[in-house]
């Protein structure tokens, strides 16, 4: 079993920066695949950035140039700098991942990960 703690969620002004962090724990290992995924409220949710064990990253367009996501294997630890943050990056923000070691196609519409964390709130005000 996998658990995931993100941190880092917090309320700023437009243009403003967080940088959001996910610790995995338990059986895991750093070959497996992560992502970003947030739920604004009456909206679906959606993938942000997903992390492959090869480097390879994916963004959604709305945060492409904003937005880097990135992992420190030592520490079993994904983040995701956000700049420029826009009133609608507003959502709860998870943290999840799969044994999958590459970003699999579709990721962001099929959200088929294993394992979420809790999530942690991004307030963006204008």
């Amino acid at each position: 079993q996998v658990a995931l703690v993100e941190s880092g969620g917090g309320s700023v002004q437009a243009g403003g920066s967080l940088r959001l962090s996910c610790v995995a724990s338990g059986q895991f290992y750093s070959s497996y695949v992560m992502a970003w995924f947030r739920l604004a409220p009456g909206k679906e949710r959606e993938g942000v950035a997903a992390i492959g064990s090869d480097g390879f990253t994916s963004y959604t367009d709305s945060v492409k140039g904003r937005f880097t996501i990135s992992k420190e294997n030592a520490k079993n630890t994904l983040f995701l700098q956000m700049d420029n943050l826009k009133p609608e990056d507003t959502a709860m923000y998870y943290c999840a991942a799969d044994r999958r070691s590459l970003v699999p196609a579709y990721w962001s519409d099929r959200q088929d990960f294993a394992w979420w964390g809790q999530g942690t709130q991004v307030t963006v005000s204008s």
